[in-house]
């Protein structure tokens, strides 16, 4: 398990756009898992939308990115590293994410070749999904 200041060692990501809290199951270049927990206090929640706060989902994908990004940086050799997105396949939103959930983040390696790598993604609140990708990434 990764705490914040651990994740902060890896990642090149400072708040307010850092938006993974822990990592709970890590293995190097294959797979990785943690939480975002979602509060009122998100700065995006002032504009999205008032009167009905809903985690945008470009952020929820960024946050299954940065857990990506934790799980292939933490791969010998790729420390220091930056990650960037390469492309976003097959999103499909399945429910908001809203103040007081508890977001699952998922990330699972099926493809990695030289900088270029591949990964399924999907966030989840309470074993639902909110929402689901196949994100590229390449790695500088």
């Amino acid at each position: 398990m990764l705490n914040i200041d651990e994740i902060q060692k890896i990642l090149p990501h400072r708040p307010p756009f850092l938006l993974i809290d822990r990592v709970d199951e890590l293995e190097p270049g294959i797979h990785a898992k943690g939480i975002k927990c979602v509060t009122m206090n998100e700065p995006f929640f002032q504009g999205h939308f008032p009167g009905k706060a809903v985690m945008p989902g470009v952020l929820q994908l960024e946050a299954l990115a940065q857990m990506g990004a934790v799980c292939m940086l933490t791969v010998p050799g790729n420390e220091g590293k930056i990650i960037l997105f390469g492309g976003i396949d097959k999103v499909r939103f399945k429910r908001q994410v809203v103040p007081g959930d508890v977001l699952t983040l998922e990330v699972n390696i099926t493809k990695s070749k030289g900088n270029i790598g591949m990964g399924t993604a999907v966030a989840s609140v309470d074993s639902k999904v909110a929402v689901e990708a196949i994100l590229t990434f390449a790695i500088e």
